[in-house]
């Protein structure tokens, strides 16, 4: 079978992988799509994301949805033949954060496609993938695979949104019109959120966001853009650099909560310190997700006008056209690789 491995810094390749057979409590999928998320972007292009470096070759890919194949013994879940969106964390069960409930920062978790252990753990982007059965979630009635292969990264959202707490009625900034901010949109307008402001550098990426349902884009080098808050009630930081978690702080209220949730370079990063002080502002980060991928897959069934995000299907054998397309914000918001296209 083929799978797309990143083998160094701007060594993609589609290489031939053996064929995985599930062992006790294990389940085979046969993936279709997955969505090539910011991390697979960074592995490709930088050989790494934040202080994680690759040190081996590693199959790509989190955000995967297929059909069961089968299980291995002692394992069960949705039947043979069920269309599935796969969790991709595996928490260890025993650490003091998955005691206390909060799985999603386990400090021994595997993650598919992730460097941040050694080995590393292997991704989703192959013909045929084995992961434990729990892991397995079937696709809501009349929710078609495509946009199921947004319930990883629309996770991840949803939890930045509940760790900014309740928004009902509130104004909430988004800084960044990436596929996870646009889907930060979506989750706040789902939370109740009264009016939601997105800005980002390039025209396109605010189109995609007036589709995920932002109320106002601002274009983020335009100060004098008359769509600019004065205030906001909550600011959630998607872009991943310096620039966004600045205005974030400015621009929410007094005793205002900013979430950040884009992950920032290497190293230390210069952010006006002395507001989150004066102002009382709570800083609270946003890290992966745990029990949303069931929300996700519920808010996605009722959500078709989420499908204009994504933006393109690359047949396998095309990997690395379409990593390059995903990382052109210009043209693209969310990039699935389609492992069934013949």
């Amino acid at each position: 079978m083929l799978g797309c491995v990143i083998h160094g810094e701007g060594d993609l390749r589609v290489d031939e992988l053996p064929v995985p057979s599930p062992g006790p409590g294990q389940a085979l999928v046969a993936v279709r799509y997955g969505g090539v998320c910011g991390s697979d972007l960074h592995y490709w292009r930088h050989g790494g994301v934040g202080d994680f470096r690759l040190k081996e070759p590693m199959v790509l890919g989190h955000e995967v949805v297929g059909t069961v194949v089968s299980y291995g013994d002692g394992a069960s879940g949705p039947v043979v033949g069920t269309e599935v969106a796969v969790h991709p964390a595996t928490p260890c069960g025993a650490c003091p954060e998955c005691v206390s409930g909060r799985r999603n920062i386990c400090r021994d978790t595997r993650y598919l496609g992730s460097a941040a252990r050694t080995p590393h753990v292997q991704g989703g982007f192959a013909a045929q993938l084995v992961v434990p059965a729990d892991q397995l979630r079937a696709v809501p009635a009349g929710l078609p695979l495509r946009r199921a292969a947004l319930a990883e990264p629309l996770s991840v959202a949803i939890h930045a949104v509940r760790r900014a707490g309740d928004v009902t009625g509130k104004h909430v900034l988004v800084t960044g019109a990436g596929p996870i901010g646009c889907l930060v949109v979506a989750a706040a307008k789902a939370a109740g959120a009264a009016r939601v402001t997105v800005t980002d550098l390039l025209p396109q990426a605010l189109r995609y966001a007036v589709v995920a349902g932002a109320d106002t884009v601002v274009r983020a080098d335009d100060p004098g853009d008359a769509g600019w808050p004065t205030e906001v009630d909550v600011a959630v930081e998607a872009s991943g650099v310096a620039a966004g978690l600045d205005t974030c702080l400015r621009l929410v209220r007094r005793g205002g909560v900013v979430v950040q949730l884009g992950l920032l370079p290497p190293g230390p990063s210069p952010f006006a310190g002395n507001l989150v002080v004066t102002r009382e502002i709570e800083l609270r980060g946003a890290f992966r997700f745990d029990a949303e991928f069931d929300e996700a897959l519920g808010l996605l069934a009722g959500a078709p006008g989420l499908d204009g995000l994504v933006s393109a299907v690359v047949p396998l054998g095309e990997a690395e056209s379409g990593f390059a397309l995903a990382a052109d914000r210009g043209r693209s918001c969310k990039v699935l690789l389609d492992f069934g296209a013949e």
